[in-house]
């Protein structure tokens, strides 16, 4: 039967084509909201199933045993019903999903989320507004631009700030380096990179980085041609922040090779350790040497929300453009990101108008299009809804009280590793980063590295409490992610026990 088209039908004509076109009924549309509601009604006992049944964050499963479920998978031949594909995600990846809610899950910056996201959630996917111009999202440009504001608000911007969501803290460090990289050369080269490509002198283009910044850094230069040369990484102080002399000593040092200093990336919640740059100290350099300064926040933007750890962040407001991922330190679903720049005339160097969707005689102050700030998005879900949500039903001081009883918890685990002598923290934390590692009293002659990579292998396959780990100057730790409120102290306590019982059954070598 050849495919029919509603355009042209009446309500009564529609549903009889329905009928007789199964094929349509598997469109969104306004007859179909009986099998929509039966679908979304099948999703929520799943998720309502999940909540009820996982009593660990992780199943232990190894990618060659659910692997091989995949390998008899067959796309051509299509399932009967929701009930038989339920059963197969079931199976295939509810069953296996790592679990962010749960105490025992203290690994990655991956933060439980609120209800009222998920609400928004479902008018998101099913609306499915594009944010890229105002008559695909009219409503949702207007969101998106106020939540925009707000953040600038929170940040200590003034009215000429502006910005745009994005997908994520890699995409907004990279519009950071962007527009850094092409106002220098715009301002003090008169060379328009957008139109004519990277300078002579970008072999020569200097970013300042911590050494312990985040890795997006190092591959945004890589994409905007200047090499992961071009990033000079910074030694950082006994709490892994940025020397601001040893960084004025860098960009001098770059000068006098003759090289071209144009922007430091201070962080605001590194990674690793949860540590803050200091901010202020930066931006004074930033403005003695004329240097674009960005703020990777992305986790430490949960510090705006809480008036008893919003000093950490002092210096902030000074930068010119700012990383802020929602889905971190707002409690926000994947995904929820915004870049903010301090003055919205940087932004105008990244506009490209296409006559299709932009044109260039378009009055923007007339018909708002927030794809004029977009560099790697024109289609683009309309994730402010979340946060919209979130903020006008629960409010900043309620995600205020969240962090700061994450921030407690933490000084609370960190006050619990220090006091116990079979342990050792490497670092304290300005947020929710611990790490440290086991050290056995009995076990004389083993290796740190090795031993507490078999505790963290032990755990990762019971599946029973997954931690993180990484490497500082060569050596393994084990890393305390604290992001979610519900954790106590009582729960870290049982994680530190379940640590301590698989680092004594160690086989000493």
């Amino acid at each position: 039967m050849e495919n029919i088209s509603y355009a042209n039908l009446t309500a009564e004509q529609t549903l009889n084509a329905a009928d007789q076109s199964p094929q349509f009924l598997d469109i969104f549309h306004q007859h179909t909201a009986e099998s929509y509601s039966l679908a979304i009604d099948q999703a929520k006992e799943m998720v309502l199933k999940f909540l009820e049944n996982q009593q660990k964050p992780f199943s232990g499963i190894t990618p060659l045993q659910l692997g091989e479920q995949f390998n008899k998978i067959e796309f051509d031949v299509p399932l009967a019903s929701y009930d038989e594909l339920f059963k197969e995600v079931q199976g295939l990846y509810v069953d296996h999903a790592t679990a962010f809610h749960l105490p025992n899950y203290i690994a990655h910056l991956n933060c439980p989320v609120v209800i009222p996201a998920l609400a928004a959630e479902v008018l998101i996917s099913a609306i499915n507004s594009s944010q890229d111009t105002w008559d695909q999202s009219a409503g949702g440009t207007l969101i998106e631009r106020r939540l925009i504001h707000w953040t600038a608000h929170q940040i200590g911007f003034g009215d000429r700030a502006d910005g745009v969501f994005t997908g994520g803290g890699s995409q907004s460090n990279l519009m950071g380096l962007l527009l850094a990289r092409d106002c220098f050369a715009l301002n003090r080269l008169n060379h328009n990179i957008k139109v004519d490509g990277n300078p002579p002198e970008a072999s020569r283009f200097r970013v300042f980085v911590s050494d312990k910044s985040h890795f997006s850094n190092q591959k945004n230069a890589s994409l905007l041609g200047l090499g992961e040369q071009g990033v000079m990484q910074v030694e950082t102080d006994s709490r892994f922040k940025m020397k601001s002399d040893a960084l004025e000593e860098a960009i001098l040092n770059e000068l006098e090779l003759g090289n071209i200093p144009f922007a430091i990336v201070a962080t605001a919640g590194t990674t690793d350790f949860g540590n803050v740059d200091p901010l202020e100290a930066i931006s004074a350099l930033a403005a003695k040497y004329k240097l674009w300064m960005h703020v990777d926040a992305a986790y430490g933007c949960g510090l705006l929300l809480t008036d008893q750890h919003k000093y950490l962040l002092k210096g902030i407001e000074k930068a010119d453009s700012v990383t802020i991922d929602y889905h971190k330190s707002f409690f926000q679903p994947i995904s929820s990101s915004a870049f903010i720049v301090r003055d919205k005339n940087s932004l105008e160097i990244i506009r490209h108008h296409a006559d299709y969707l932009n044109p260039k005689e378009q009055d923007y102050e007339e018909y708002p299009a927030q794809i004029n700030k977009s560099i790697t998005q024109s289609t683009r879900r309309f994730d402010a809804l979340k946060l919209w949500f979130t903020l006008r039903l629960l409010g900043r001081e309620k995600l205020g009280e969240y962090m700061d009883a994450i921030i407690s918890t933490a000084k609370e685990a960190a006050d619990l590793i220090n006091r116990d002598p079979e342990l050792e923290l490497l670092s304290e934390s300005d947020i929710s980063v611990l790490v440290f590692r086991y050290r056995s009293l009995k076990l004389k002659h083993v290796d740190l590295c090795a031993l507490n990579q078999y505790i963290k292998k032990k755990m990762f396959h019971t599946g029973e409490v997954l931690v993180a780990s990484t490497k500082v100057n060569g050596s393994f730790y084990l890393k305390f992610t604290i992001f979610n409120p519900i954790t106590t102290v009582n729960d870290i306590k049982n994680i530190l026990g379940i640590i301590k019982t698989y680092g004594a059954a160690y086989p000493e070598q």
